[in-house]
């Protein structure tokens, strides 16, 4: 949800920044291993009970996964290999970061053992919500949006960690809400793949026959023999 509304602005905003770390010399790589460095430490402290040492290093671990893509925007070094290394080091520290609340739970004498469950079940619910973007976008089908993505979660933990006896019931809610956002991907995801397979398969050929008439203007532009002025 914030990331379709609010991603535009905030490039925006981070726009100059990415610029001033382009003279720095790092890279979009660098801050991903640094945000992912700081997202363990943060997982650390809170595992071991030091909720507002975790919370500013959970909002020190977000600084540079903001940053690196205006970076890489910057210095002209977007690539899908970025992309998906970025990916995937988000979905490590998230599984991070729940399992350091687990651990929390699991030793503190004032929880119940059961209750460290409930970290590992917005995890493996969130994890479907990322399964389902890939293997939608496999397939060519947008499945972008949702009550709690990413950033949603990140801000809950956030409030949580900050007023701990609010910790519990967000998490319990970013549980409901993780469930109904996977529940929305499965519809918009299901609605959108509801093509008729004949109407699919003039789709396909209307694309094939697009891309076979931009590799031949591409053809006819390479071969072609400049005019001799006279």
């Amino acid at each position: 949800m914030f990331d379709g509304t609010f991603r535009g602005p905030v490039d925006k905003a981070v726009k100059p920044l990415g610029r001033a770390l382009r003279k720095t010399g790092l890279t979009p790589d660098h801050l991903t291993v640094i945000g992912l460095l700081v997202g363990i430490g943060a997982a650390v402290a809170i595992a071991a009970g030091n909720l507002w040492l975790g919370l500013l290093l959970v909002i020190l671990a977000a600084l540079p996964d903001l940053l690196d893509g205006a970076l890489a925007k910057a210095s002209g070094s977007s690539s899908q290999r970025g992309a998906f290394f970025d990916s995937t080091v988000d979905r490590v520290t998230d599984a991070f970061l729940l399992g350091g609340i687990a651990w929390y739970f699991a030793t503190d004498p004032d929880f119940s053992g059961q209750l460290a469950m409930l970290p590992f079940a917005i995890a493996s619910v969130s994890s479907l919500i990322s399964y389902q973007r890939a293997k939608a976008e496999s397939l060519g089908i947008d499945a972008k949006g949702g009550l709690m993505e990413r950033a949603e979660r990140i801000i809950a933990i956030c409030i949580g960690l900050a007023v701990e006896p609010l910790l519990i019931p967000i998490l319990w809610i970013m549980l409901v809400l993780t469930s109904i956002t996977a529940i929305q991907r499965f519809v918009k995801v299901w609605t959108q793949a509801a093509v008729a397979p004949v109407t699919q398969e003039r789709i396909e050929m209307r694309r094939s026959r697009r891309q076979s008439r931009r590799v031949a203007r591409v053809e006819r532009r390479r071969t072609s023999v400049p005019r001799r002025r006279d």
